[in-house]
């Protein structure tokens, strides 16, 4: 997972860093370290959780044979062979990892490094010489980046928002994010989080500072990558091309140096990832599936999964959660989220999470981004449904209806407004759920 902190500014303590740094300790046991600039302009902090190159050589925050540039990165760049292959005539490389691989392409195509990168992430990297700070989110917003900026114009950025409040950004609560998500189930619609002051960089952007200004930039757009119109193309031409994409896909993320496994339910998403990954892997391959029950066959998914297993034969491992365990687990999560999370299922994928961890499998693909990429949800087919409808955890009902809140509480929802990118209503939904919910 990993996280990165840092500071921008004047003056930088290491100590502050240090403390940020201590409040996300479990994004990366493996390697924590601290970068200042000479001039105490810049602070860099990065918690390792090792997956590519599991050598301290790899570790971070990195900078190039020059000086000049300093990088911390979240996250994974699955081609980033093919990457280094390409700069293989401009570098010499140290390291078998992506993050060095990353940090060259940004000193050879700057911001244009962002088109060429397939994975998820978080990076930012200083330039010495231009005293500026660029920093960029992948395609969806998978890896997180939180940011504030104190009285003094200094920048501080985390993976974690806590890692902020640790470096004294005040913890207030933001009312209007809270009256959002209370009156109409939204949050991450927008910039802005649950604590006044602290926002995100949003998904696909990147943005640059420098003296204490900076200036955010859309890079990445879906509906120019798809385009508007309909394919032309043949059912047939299609699937073949869709199922290529998939196998593809899969091959890149086993791209690790500790054990890949996977996540399992009974629905379609998770039953075509596993038979990617049969056909990604070999059918002999021994990676295990995770799968979590609660005992109460009217609503576990167990019947489904086991028949997939008894086709595919991986290593199955059940990871029960059990009633009495909700709210000592809710309360742990929510430490780690900092903000409302989207109920029962992410308290599951804890127990599956922990699980894998105890028997030494370090990375788990999922399912994830399934349900919007194909129209899953129920709400995409209903004839009331519009791009206003309130949605959590994939429903369309309210998460409290707004005549249970105070007025003066419900006056704070803003008007805001779904972009439209596409010409009809389903493809719209599904770039809604995609980018705003």
């Amino acid at each position: 997972m990993c996280g990165i902190v840092g500071i921008a500014g004047s003056n930088i303590q290491p100590q502050t860093l240090e403390a940020m740094l201590a409040m996300q300790h479990h994004r990366g046991p493996d390697n924590t370290s601290v970068f200042i600039t000479d001039d105490r302009h810049c602070g860099f902090g990065h918690n390792r959780l090792s997956i590519i190159d599991l050598s301290p050589e790899a570790n971070q925050p990195r900078h190039d044979d020059t000086g000049r540039y300093s990088m911390v990165f979240n996250g994974e760049i699955y081609n980033y062979l093919e990457i280094r292959n390409e700069l293989k005539n401009d570098f010499h490389f140290k390291t078998n990892g992506d993050s060095e691989v990353l940090l060259c392409a940004y000193k050879k195509w700057g911001a244009d490094c962002l088109h060429k990168l397939i994975g998820m992430f978080s990076i930012a990297i200083w330039d010495k010489d231009e005293k500026t700070l660029f920093a960029a989110r992948d395609r969806f917003g998978v890896k997180p980046f939180n940011y504030a900026v104190d009285a003094d114009k200094n920048f501080y950025f985390s993976s974690e928002i806590k890692a902020l409040f640790a470096a004294g950004i005040p913890k207030i609560t933001n009312e209007k994010a809270w009256a959002e998500y209370l009156a109409l189930g939204r949050y991450d619609h927008d910039e802005n989080t649950f604590w006044q002051g602290i926002k995100k960089l949003p998904a696909g952007s990147f943005m640059i500072w420098k003296g204490g200004d900076f200036t955010i930039k859309q890079w990445y757009f879906l509906e120019k990558e798809t385009g508007t119109e309909f394919s032309t193309k043949s059912i047939e031409e299609v699937t073949a091309n869709y199922f290529e994409l998939l196998k593809h896909t899969i091959r890149l993320r086993f791209r690790a140096d500790v054990p890949v496994g996977i996540n399992l339910s009974g629905g379609l998403d998770s039953s075509a990832l596993l038979a990617m990954v049969n056909a990604a892997q070999g059918e002999d391959n021994d990676v295990k599936a995770f799968t979590f029950i609660t005992g109460d066959d009217q609503y576990d998914e167990l019947k489904w999964v086991e028949e997939m297993i008894n086709k595919t034969h991986h290593p199955l491992v059940p990871c029960l959660l059990r009633a009495d365990e909700v709210p000592a687990l809710a309360e742990k999560v929510q430490y780690h989220q900092d903000e409302p999370f989207g109920g029962m299922p992410t308290l599951a994928y804890s127990k599956i999470f922990e699980t894998a961890r105890q028997m030494g499998v370090i990375v788990l693909l999922d399912g994830q981004g399934m349900d919007e990429q194909w129209a899953g949800y129920d709400y995409y087919r209903k004839a009331n449904t519009t791009l206003n409808t309130p949605t959590v955890q994939g429903t369309n009902s309210n998460a409290v209806l707004m005549d249970t809140l105070q007025p003066n509480f419900t006056e704070m929802v803003g008007d805001f407004v779904f972009p439209e990118k596409y010409p009809d209503l389903l493809r719209n939904l599904q770039y809604r759920d995609s980018f705003y919910t």
